[in-house]
């Protein structure tokens, strides 16, 4: 688990370097956007990841591990979101927004290691593939529930759902990672 936790770290310290570097190309632009627009966003990145895993062909020179990164990124975003909401004009800092990427990873990390507690680290013996098809399924739960204004009968919420995505996505870089070395 030790291992584990230092290559979620090394993975979220990668995604915050470049969350960053944006904030300050582009301030906190991403502020305005609600949730489908988010969820939209993610579900881009994750279809061209499916496509790259399919096809042989690729016309743009970026891998997969941008995308997952992007994933992980615009899930801490739509996390803030749920939690400060919509703004008609940028309104954040760097320093608040990072505070705030903080908080969200921290929680997400706590809730991969309960998991991993009681799964016994499965993801490790899963594929890219199917860590990229999790996270389309979440994201289909997700435009569901939004579609359903945010309720659910006895499901989890749209929350746990960005964060179930967040953790899949750092996994599938543990993998990327591992395949490299």
């Amino acid at each position: 688990m030790q291992d584990t936790s230092k290559q979620y770290d090394a993975v979220i310290d990668t995604c915050k370097s470049l969350f960053i570097k944006k904030m300050s190309d582009y301030g906190s632009a991403w502020r305005i956007l609600r949730l489908p627009s988010l969820t939209d966003q993610i579900f881009i990145k994750a279809q061209r990841i499916r496509s790259l895993q399919k096809n042989s062909v690729r016309k743009v020179d970026e891998g997969e591990a941008s995308e997952f990164i992007g994933i992980i990124n615009y899930c801490i975003m739509a996390l803030i979101q749920l939690e400060k909401g919509v703004v008609e004009q940028p309104d954040m800092t760097t320093e608040a927004a990072t505070k705030l990427y903080e908080e969200k990873v921290a929680l997400t990390k706590k809730l991969m290691e309960d998991k991993n507690h009681d799964y016994g680290e499965a993801w490790r013996d899963m594929r890219v593939s199917s860590l990229t098809d999790l996270i389309l399924q979440k994201l289909l739960r997700v435009k569901q529930i939004e579609n359903n204004k945010g309720k659910t009968l006895v499901s989890e919420g749209i929350d746990a759902n960005y964060q179930d995505m967040i953790n899949y996505a750092v996994f599938a870089m543990i993998h990327l990672n591992d395949k490299e070395k």
